[in-house]
């Protein structure tokens, strides 16, 4: 009897594994199919069971559907990066709550000192960054959970699209989402991936 594969010892069968991960690719075309609201909720309702800190779900998203609103952010957006921006049938401007902490009592009832312990702006926005930033991680694995392609997006002024969108100050922009069905030449070749040993220590 041969031994396992990598795969054999995962609980997800090999279809989904490959549908999140091996197969998944970073989309650079999409085609018009749109991305219904209803697909919106059934990913966020998957993905909100994951972990942040305090429970504080600090990750805010804004979906740009109307040409009106993509015209706003474009100009914010890398030359690289704003002809598919301006054809994906949905984009998402992911942003992180600096004041999550007012919602503590409600999220992390057991502690609701919580709240007081982030009374510190710079602290709290670095801790609302820094769960924001897995969430998103959560995020793009629902996407394609869904079915759907995902286009992740550094290559913007993230501070342009701050004041832009959220100029009360409250959410800091942290990546931009292309999101859609793919389309005709979508992928890169694929890039190189350490291996376990050259990740994974043991003490």
């Amino acid at each position: 009897m041969s031994a396992p594969t990598t795969a054999d010892l995962l609980a997800l069968d090999r279809a989904a594994q490959d549908l999140l991960f091996r197969a998944a690719r970073t989309a650079n075309t999409f085609t018009d199919e749109p991305v219904t609201d209803a697909q919106v909720a059934a990913i966020h309702d998957l993905i909100r069971y994951g972990p942040t800190a305090y429970n504080g779900q600090p990750l805010r998203v804004l979906l740009l559907r109307t040409a009106a609103a993509r015209e706003r952010l474009l100009p914010y957006v890398s030359s690289s990066n704003r002809a598919k921006t301006a054809s994906a049938p949905l984009v998402a401007v992911l942003a992180a709550d600096v004041d999550f902490h007012e919602r503590l009592p409600e999220l992390y009832p057991h502690r609701p000192q919580a709240r007081d312990w982030l009374g510190d702006r710079p602290a709290r926005a670095e801790q609302a960054r820094f769960s924001a930033t897995l969430q998103i991680g959560y995020l793009l694995v629902g996407v394609r959970a869904a079915g759907l392609a995902v286009g992740p997006m550094a290559g913007f002024d993230a501070a342009g699209v701050t004041r832009e969108f959220f100029p009360d100050g409250r959410y800091e922009a942290l990546l931009l989402l292309n999101v859609g069905h793919p389309g005709p030449d979508a992928w890169e070749q694929r890039l190189p991936r350490l291996s376990t040993e050259e990740v994974v220590r043991t003490l």
